[in-house]
């Protein structure tokens, strides 16, 4: 009888932890609700955006494709000295950070990459977080995944990744006592000041904003965020910014990758 009883407890713990990572991944907003920034910004940033011409973005990815074809550092390697046409070998890569890099164990964003490459690869000057540059060769790379859905691996090395991501998204921050959740999640659409809150999607960065008259990257926005609930911005390179970001991009999970994108 106690060996009936043993192995029936063995079997529950068995479905229960089997049980546990699905529910830790109940979706907030079901995909089918899902909506890009865009949605949410007026008429005049939607038309700046669909402007071939007049989207300011356009300067950084005109040197962004610069970047990516100049030789650089002691190795007198460009970029596509390795990966050639960017808009075919890069396809579909900005949909997959942050991702675990198999080298060193750890999470990395598609910036974080990039500057790898520049220091390992082609042994060149380091190149700066924020930095034009570094920008301009991001928005470079994800142009060449424009329309492609965003798709994020959170198994194995990621999934603790990912749960610190959510633990994140879901706590309250700073003096205002605000979660990430409470704006994105709970009331997107509703005004704040002049503006519709949106749900808050990573879709279309490295992106250019009108507030900071040029292309930032999603960390950057992070940041802001943090700042805008009058908490402790995280720090440059900051981890939790990486693990945040990945639930982010598993959140939006589905949404198409639009760059070069403009929002207010």
């Amino acid at each position: 009888m106690m060996q009936k009883w043993l192995r029936w407890c063995g079997v529950a713990m068995c479905w229960l932890c089997l049980a546990v990572p699905a529910a830790a991944q109940t979706r907030q907003l079901p995909q089918t609700q899902l909506k890009s920034g865009l949605a949410f910004a007026g008429a005049d940033v939607r038309a700046l955006q669909a402007d071939e011409f007049g989207n300011p973005a356009q300067l950084w990815l005109a040197r962004g494709a610069q970047r990516w074809a100049e030789p650089q550092g002691a190795a007198g390697q460009s970029c596509q000295s390795c990966h050639g046409d960017a808009q075919q070998s890069m396809r579909g890569v900005a949909t997959r950070y942050p991702s675990i890099d198999i080298k060193s164990g750890q999470l990395l964003n598609l910036e974080d990459r990039i500057r790898q490459c520049r220091s390992q690869q082609q042994k060149g000057p380091e190149l700066l977080r924020e930095s034009d540059d570094l920008l301009a060769l991001s928005l470079h790379v994800s142009r060449a995944s424009h329309g492609m859905p965003l798709r994020v691996d959170i198994t194995g090395p990621a999934q603790s990744h990912w749960q610190q991501g959510q633990r994140i998204f879901l706590e309250r921050q700073g003096q205002l006592n605000l979660s990430c959740a409470q704006c994105h999640d709970q009331h997107y659409g509703r005004r704040l000041y002049t503006d519709a809150l949106s749900q808050g999607q990573p879709n279309s960065y490295p992106v250019y904003r009108l507030e900071w008259q040029g292309v930032g990257s999603l960390e950057r926005r992070l940041r802001s965020c943090f700042v805008g609930v009058r908490a402790e911005p995280l720090a440059w390179g900051a981890l939790a910014s990486r693990q945040l970001s990945l639930y982010l991009m598993w959140r939006g999970e589905g949404l198409p990758l639009e760059v070069p994108a403009v929002r207010k």
